[in-house]
Parts: structure tokens; sequence; C-alpha cells
């Protein structure tokens, strides 16, 4: 899936993209909770990236589109394994022992973990907001946790929670795997690759998905098929298109308003509502996260500066 040109400005094009990402990949959560209660955590990542593959490799016949440059490919491996296999399955695997909006709150700590990846493999800076913004987003990873295991769960509601942390950790991981990238080949090469090799490493949970399929009812397999099309093969198409035009850490911090659409899809079509406690450490995960992208007054006007001045030149 790529973008002609057309009449409308760039800019514009990717607010649209970065809009339908957000809104995408918030209904996964809940499509994940609901196809989860037929497929297994791996028999349903395998069938959402099938899914995807399908719809992605007639994609690339369609705008011709062929193996993208050598250049591109550690790229594509790494996201691949990390982002398109391993965040599926531990967050399907997350999402059937915690809600849809607490596995999005927890998820949603992925920029910060963006920012520190960043920094130790481009050798980036993390200044003291960023140490500020990770001690608030840790103590309100553990307020979930404990407000999880205070509901009965015990162990496996905190499994849920670390579940989900990993998933934002492959999600992390991921991005920055896949930046460098989009230097070498296009938003649709890379995410559809990228599909492919998540999919082959799903390949052995084969025979578990053509156990469940005869047994699932017909809207988890409905369920399953939207996970593949829409937050996958178009969502996962529309966000590359953006990340090849917007800084990662950027770009992940549009994902903060994913849990409040998530909480209200949740709470709609499947009669789901964290608890306060829950919430409330949801809020602390989001707010470290909003402390550790703030920009410093100082920093924002020195900006304001260089561009006035770079205008009378």
């Amino acid at each position: 899936m790529t973008f002609r040109s057309s009449p409308i400005p760039p800019g514009v094009l990717t607010v649209g993209a970065v809009t339908f990402t957000v809104f995408a990949w918030a209904s996964a959560f809940v499509s994940i909770r609901s196809a989860g209660a037929a497929y297994s955590p791996g028999a349903l990542a395998l069938g959402r990236l099938l899914a995807a593959s399908l719809v992605l490799g007639v994609l690339l016949l369609v705008r011709r589109q062929g193996l993208p440059p050598r250049g591109a490919w550690r790229g594509i491996l790494v996201s691949g394994v990390v982002w398109f296999c391993g965040y599926t399955i531990a967050l399907n695997w997350g999402e059937r022992l915690v809600d849809a909006g607490t596995a999005s709150l927890l998820v949603n700590t992925g920029p910060i973990l963006m920012a520190l990846l960043a920094a130790r493999l481009l050798g980036e800076a993390l200044p003291p907001r960023l140490l500020a913004g990770m001690a608030v987003s840790f103590a309100g990873a553990v307020v979930v946790g404990l407000s999880m295991s205070a509901g009965g769960g015990g162990s496996t509601s905190l499994l849920g929670v670390v579940l989900c942390l990993l998933a934002a950790v492959a999600y992390a991981t991921g991005v920055v795997a896949q930046k460098p990238a989009l230097s070498f080949g296009t938003p649709l090469q890379v995410t559809a690759f990228a599909c492919l090799t998540g999919t082959v490493a799903c390949l052995p949970f084969t025979g578990l998905l053509l156990r469940e399929l005869p047994e699932a009812p017909v809207s988890a397999t409905l369920n399953m098929v939207y996970l593949g099309v829409v937050p996958t093969a178009l969502a996962f198409t529309t966000w590359t298109y953006a990340l090849a035009r917007m800084p990662a850490g950027r770009l992940g911090a549009t994902t903060y308003a994913v849990p409040a659409i998530v909480v209200l899809l949740s709470w709609a079509l499947l009669g789901e509502v964290p608890a306060w406690l829950t919430l409330l450490g949801g809020a602390l995960c989001l707010a470290g996260v909003a402390v550790s992208r703030r920009t410093p007054r100082a920093a924002r006007g020195a900006a304001e500066d260089g561009r006035l001045g770079a205008g009378r030149t």
C-alpha cells in the first residue's frame, strides 16, 4: 500500500495515516480479546498473519513492487520476528489474562522503550526528563500489577501484565529496527516482507490452528481475519508510511491515544471497564511517557528562535 501523487499535502496524508493506524490498533485490542476466547495465542497469531500476508501479497502484485533492496533486509527480518511474531503472540496471551484496556495501557509504555533502544543502538542522549518518565511509568506498571493480582487472579494476572510489557518491548524493538529499513525499501515492501517473516516464524502453530479452526465460532474467525486485514495489513502499512516521514519517538507518542479508545471500545463492545486502581496505574504509565517526551521550555524557545532566524536570512 503506497500513496500515489495527489493534490493533498504530504502533511495531511501523514496525519491521516497516523489517525487510521491509531484507531485500527485500538480496535485490535478488542478483537484479540474476542477471538482469544476460541483461539490459542499461537494459532491466533498465525491466522492473523496469514490473512495479512495474503492481502499484502495482493497489494505487492497490484503495485508491482518486488523484493526490497538488500539494505532493508536486516530491519525487515528483525521486525518480522520480534514485532509481527513475538509481539502478536505475547499480546494474544496477555489478553487472555487481563482486559483489553489494561493491555493497551501497558503496551503503550513502548515509546519510552523506543527512546532507550535509540540511545543504546544509535547513541542518542538520555535527558533527565526521559529518566524521570521511565521512573513514573515503572511505578505505574507496578500499580497495575498489584491491582490485577489483588483481583483474585493472583500470579496468573501478574503473568498477563508481564506478557503485555514484553509485547511493549517487542513493539519498541520492531519500530527501532524498522526505521533504517525504510531508507532502502518502500513502506509496502517493508511491511509486507516483515509480515511474511513473522508468518514463517509462526508456522509451528499450524497444527494447532487447523485443530481449532473447525471448532471456533464464526464470530471468532471473522475477528481473526479482521485482525489480519485492518490492524495488520493496512494499519502497519500506514504506520510505516508515517514512520518514513517522522522521527520514531515522535510517531510513537501518537499512540498515547490508543488506551483511551480501547477502554471506550471494550466498554461498548465487551462490557469491560478496568478497576479504578488499574486505571490509576495506567494513567501513571502514560504520564511517564508524556514526561519523557516533553520538550523543555528553553529548548522550545531556542528552536523557535532558530526558525525565526532562518526566516530572516
